[in-house]
């Protein structure tokens, strides 16, 4: 299988299209759930995924509750932001396993007993689901989820993206893999407690700045050429005709991703320009990505159950990275100009 065309592990479409294509003419396992006034089926994958983000939104929320009390202004939404890294964490660990067969498809073909590498790597997010979600060795798993996505990129991303260097959304992904890893370590940053260590947070800090802004800014140029396809992360996937004011949410996405990835980029306000930013994704993620997740679920495919799913958090993913370097650079006093509020 080319790699140019699977991006392991976080492509939704192309998630969804393996999955469609390894059980078309299968007998199909379901499970049925009978909720009041409606009957839906959902397939092995689907629910296990949506049970797996759920919990650990519940986990999430308990352990964020405190502190998004405290907070004031846009610091309630950067107070979140271990919450919107983890659960997206829990969701693909839990596809790993519910769908150990079709991603065992896309491990590079260099790599011996694809299957143990896909058991294992859902093993190893959904444990740092966990450990982000309750701030317990969050530098550590933080860190090794960064080290991780980075290794995707060289193995399997940047390959792709060369083979095939006019196809946008090779880049795009290849962009949004590299500011997971960023975000992976904006999460660790977050979470160094020895306060004689400036010089360690600020060189993490810079360095997601350098890559969570090009690729806000890139998200941003392609949001314009794009403006009716789904905000923030630019993919192919459309808006619905029934999300009102498309081209509004389009143009207004693709001002914020460039006006916050410069601020970003320029380090000094990244605090400020990351939470803005974090925010307006989170807000996306919430009134278009969710509404586009419920109709899915309702859709007797099992293929368009996985996109929906993973659209959802793919996005809310990017949001908690966005959010990440907003907590990660509070921490280093000299990258903090002003508190957003």
């Amino acid at each position: 299988m080319d790699i140019a065309q699977f991006h392991f592990p976080f492509h939704a479409k192309n998630r969804a299209t393996l999955f469609h294509a390894q059980w078309a003419g299968l007998p199909d396992m379901h499970f049925t759930i009978l909720v009041p006034f409606l009957l839906l089926e959902f397939s092995r994958t689907a629910l296990s995924t949506c049970v797996a983000g759920l919990v650990l939104l519940v986990i999430g929320i308990m352990c964020a509750r405190g502190e998004f009390l405290r907070a004031s202004g846009l610091d309630k939404f950067v107070s979140l932001s271990n919450l919107c890294f983890a659960a997206p964490l829990a969701v693909f660990g839990a596809e790993h396993f519910s769908a150990a067969q079709g991603i065992s498809q896309i491990v590079p073909k260099f790599m011996p007993w694809p299957l143990f590498w896909t058991y294992l790597v859902g093993a190893a997010l959904v444990a740092a689901s966990l450990s982000i979600a309750i701030k317990r060795h969050a530098f550590l798993s933080g860190l090794l989820f960064g080290v991780m996505m980075f290794l995707f990129v060289a193995m399997m991303d940047l390959p792709g993206t060369l083979a095939d260097t006019h196809n946008r959304i090779s880049w795009t992904l290849m962009f949004r893999e590299l500011s997971f890893g960023a975000g992976g370590w904006m999460i660790a940053t977050a979470a160094i407690n020895q306060p004689q260590e400036p010089s360690r947070r600020k060189a993490f800090v810079v360095v997601g700045c350098v890559i969570i802004g090009i690729t806000a800014v890139l998200y941003g140029v392609e949001n314009f050429l794009h403006p009716i396809n789904v905000p923030a992360v630019p993919l192919e996937k459309v808006m619905p005709t029934w999300i009102p004011a498309r081209l509004l949410i389009g143009y207004v996405t693709a001002a914020i991703l460039v006006v916050g990835g410069m601020g970003i980029l320029s380090v000094k306000m990244a605090r400020t320009a990351a939470a803005y930013l974090g925010s307006w994704v989170l807000l996306l993620v919430v009134l278009v990505y969710g509404p586009i997740l419920i109709v899915s679920l309702l859709d007797p495919s099992t293929a368009v159950k996985v996109e929906g799913i993973n659209y959802f958090f793919d996005t809310l993913l990017f949001a908690g990275t966005v959010l990440a370097l907003a907590s990660a650079a509070a921490t280093v006093p000299a990258v903090v100009v002003e508190t957003p509020r």
